[in-house]
């Protein structure tokens, strides 16, 4: 069997994704934990760390632009910097995400790595949030019940001379690789000073390794799809019998996978439907199942209550939705959607923090009234 350019490409993605599990679960990386430790105690490591991978991912994509090592564009999976601004859609699923990863105890990457580390509760968020996102992506449930209404709110922003969504062209950049470059160093710098600032931060290994390596995760992403190994895998796929899914210039995100995943699943003859995400989720709960069991933190975790697992059941619902809706997670949209300086990713981001916050302050309100 020939080993493709598409098979490099996805293995290439499963080693990526690999060290990003294990790194993941070794650091404690969590996004919806950062919100926590921030709401909850006004502890800002987790967070740093959040935003320092984020600054990371930003001056990378910079690099790689302004070197032109890769070219990301407008037209990549998800659309990050398409003109068509649907803040509605954003902002409404950023907010059902972040409530639902405070229901379901973690993002989609943190679900991915608790499944590897022995959470069974994980493994049935993932199947009832890969089954919500398979409803969103490949049936008429996004059609019919959003997009009627989604599409009348979102903005145009070619009629006003922008040729993306992305904060160097409104600023007045008009797409120029220099307004680009200035404004990730503006906004990555930023990012990076904030985070260092901090003397716990600086002084925690942990947080800093988890920055710096989910930060390049991502950055080596956008090189592998959007450099030269990337156009040969357009070349090779345009050629191809059967054309695989999603051969498209992209980098890490983890819930549109999961959709992609169940369709995978009911046809697994079809190894054409095995695509970037399906490797990238594969990937990181591998690397933090080889992590959970080489440390010895390797657990079983079962639901202690039927409460328990509702929550976790509503929360997957509105993560697999939400993370449609919204075109990411706080991975996809946090970081690798924030790393191309698209305003709707930076609004997710936002919405998705709010959300979370929102639900561990009513989750704190409710504790106190019944105690």
């Amino acid at each position: 069997m020939e080993f493709t350019i598409h098979n490099q490409i996805l293995l290439a993605v499963f080693v990526l994704a690999l060290i990003l599990g294990a790194v993941a679960n070794k650091t404690n990386f969590c996004t919806m934990g950062s919100v926590s430790d921030w709401v909850n105690m006004g502890d800002t490591g987790r967070l740093r760390a959040w935003l320092f991978a984020i600054a990371v991912a930003i001056l990378g994509v910079a690099a790689l632009e302004g070197t032109g090592a890769a070219t990301i564009g407008n037209t990549t999976f998800p659309p990050y910097r398409t003109p068509n601004f649907a803040w509605l859609r954003y902002l409404l699923g950023g907010l059902m995400f972040g409530v639902g990863m405070t229901l379901a105890s973690g993002c989609g990457n943190k679900t991915l790595v608790r499944i590897g580390a022995g959470n069974l509760k994980s493994l049935v968020v993932l199947a009832i949030a890969a089954a919500c996102a398979y409803l969103m992506l490949w049936t008429d449930f996004y059609g019919t019940v959003f997009h009627p209404w989604i599409a009348a709110t979102t903005v145009d922003l070619g009629k006003a001379g922008m040729q993306s969504q992305a904060l160097s062209d409104l600023f007045g950049g008009s797409g120029s690789t220099a307004a680009k470059l200035g404004t990730a160093l503006v906004v990555g710098l930023a990012l990076a000073g904030f985070a260092l600032a901090s003397a716990e931060f600086r002084g925690s290994f942990d947080n800093i390794l988890a920055g710096i390596v989910i930060g390049l995760v991502v950055v080596a992403g956008w090189y592998i799809t959007g450099g030269s190994m990337g156009s040969a895998w357009k070349e090779w796929a345009e050629m191809a019998d059967t054309v695989p899914s999603r051969v498209e210039v992209q980098s890490f995100t983890f819930i549109s996978p999961m959709g992609d995943s169940v369709r995978y699943l009911l046809e697994p003859a079809n190894l054409a439907n095995i695509n970037f995400g399906i490797m990238a989720l594969t990937g990181v709960i591998v690397g933090s199942f080889l992590y959970a069991v080489l440390s010895g933190g390797f657990r079983i975790e079962w639901f202690v209550s039927g409460g328990d697992f509702l929550n976790h059941a509503i929360g997957a619902v509105l993560m697999g939705i939400g993370g449609v809706l919204s075109m990411g997670c706080t991975i996809g949209q946090g970081i690798t959607g924030f790393s191309t300086l698209a305003m709707g990713s930076i609004l997710t981001f936002i919405a998705i923090v709010a959300g979370a916050a929102a639900a561990m302050k009513y989750q704190y309100w409710r504790m106190m009234q019944e105690a």
